[in-house]
């Protein structure tokens, strides 16, 4: 076969990318993408369809790529054709918009915290991934080590090669402080262009370890006493194409409505935290002394608090209200990005909506501070939250918010027997 073929894909509501392939560019040009099943949004991060669900076996949809949205994968094998990558939204058989699509869930919330305060939000995802052989021997190095830098030099040089030949400018790639720990970050952008990378770069990153005889995996942790692997999204507000993010003047820097935007988020933080670390392992990450979120507040440069106040640095200008940007630590790659941006997006509306305040913005370690909330300490603790905060609902298409529930559901059953280290194994097997 020598003509490229498409894969067109979605992510589902664990954050795995599913989808179809075939001819390019025929596939794409002919407009109608191609067939997708309505219970596929119901699959476990461990595969199965949860049942009950909304679906059964009835139904028909398409995949819709968006030819944006698109990334190339090199060939796997010597003189092979490369791949091309779309991804897509989920359309009725007419076209229309299906409403439990996550992409066309987080749609609606750019468009209406558009439409309502004319801000545009910029977005940036950081990843952590570990790595080992193919054989289970790790890579090695240390913490932040230049000899763990060394030591995945082809792989990092081949996948930096992808990313930049893709156009996502990655910014930086690093070895973090776990064993075979790395991080990856890529440049700002528009929140619907950074959301569809963290997607793409996330499977760049496994096919790439794949071709080096390596295994990558980005879940939450590897064990209960490991490091964890993040995804912390960076937020900026802009509007007509200038930052409005940064005040001088004001308490932490953050403008009048920047304010009100991240108070949102702290509002409806218990609530939130379901749907961005969404795993049965992702709160035994989220807590106190583990650098990730440990607890519900703001903060200056504060690594264990939800939102963290970036750093202005001013090392050649001191005009910093580009750069001036919001870290969400509370997610990790079981969350689908999509349902991640759409999520902070309406929350962030709903705080500029009733022109919320932050009360604290906490400058000390924060189990020295009496002003922050608790993080809930399981996914359950989450799901209840969520159940009560009738605000967080009404942002969901009913079916859509449903099926999130009962996968969810249904991984407690399947994991309820199993020691932690046990569940760890699962998911590092499947992220």
């Amino acid at each position: 076969m020598n003509q490229p073929w498409a894969f067109i894909a979605t992510c589902d509501l664990v954050g795995h990318v599913r989808g179809r392939s075939g001819p390019f560019p025929k596939i794409i040009e002919s407009g109608e993408g191609v067939g997708w099943v309505p219970a596929d949004l119901a699959m476990s991060a461990f595969g199965g369809i949860a049942s009950p669900n909304a679906f059964g076996a009835l139904g028909d949809l398409r995949l819709i790529p968006d030819k944006e949205a698109t990334a190339i994968f090199p060939s796997t094998f010597e003189d092979g054709v490369s791949t091309r990558f779309y991804l897509a939204h989920q359309r009725n058989i007419d076209g229309t918009p299906w409403g439990p699509c996550p992409r066309t869930f987080m749609d609606s919330a750019i468009e209406k915290l558009e439409k309502a305060f004319g801000i545009e939000v910029m977005a940036s995802f950081e990843h952590e991934f570990a790595l080992e052989r193919a054989d289970g021997d790790e890579i090695g190095g240390l913490p932040f080590g230049f000899d763990a830098y060394r030591n995945a030099d082809e792989f990092s040089q081949e996948l930096l090669r992808i990313l930049i030949d893709n156009g996502f400018d990655p910014e930086t790639f690093l070895p973090e402080y776990g064993t075979g720990q790395f991080e990856v970050t890529i440049a700002p952008a528009p929140a619907r262009i950074a959301a569809d990378r963290a997607i793409m770069l996330r499977e760049i990153v496994r096919d790439t370890a794949k071709r080096f005889n390596l295994r990558a995996t980005f879940a939450p942790l590897l064990g209960p006493e490991r490091v964890g692997n993040g995804v912390h999204v960076h937020l900026s507000l802009w509007r007509d194409g200038s930052p409005i993010t940064y005040s001088q003047t004001r308490a932490g820097n953050l403008s009048v409505e920047a304010e009100s935007a991240f108070a949102g988020i702290l509002e409806h933080a218990r609530a939130i935290v379901a749907l961005t670390s969404s795993s049965q392992i992702s709160f035994m990450r989220l807590q106190p002394h583990r650098w990730s979120a440990g607890g519900i507040c703001i903060a200056k440069q504060n690594r264990e608090a939800l939102l963290r106040i970036c750093p202005q640095v001013t090392i050649k200008s001191a005009d910093v209200s580009k750069s001036f940007n919001i870290e969400y630590r509370a997610a990790d790659a079981t969350a689908n990005p999509w349902i991640v941006i759409g999520t902070l997006l309406h929350a962030m509306h709903e705080g500029l909506s009733s022109k919320l305040s932050i009360a604290h913005i906490i400058d000390e370690e924060i189990e020295d501070s009496q002003e922050v909330k608790a993080m809930p300490v399981t996914l359950d603790e989450a799901l209840v939250a969520l159940s009560t905060d009738t605000t967080v609902q009404s942002w969901f298409d009913p079916v859509l918010l449903d099926t999130f529930i009962g996968i969810r559901a249904s991984e407690v059953k399947e994991l309820q027997s199993l020691t932690p280290q046990e569940r760890c194994n699962r998911y590092v097997s499947v992220y």
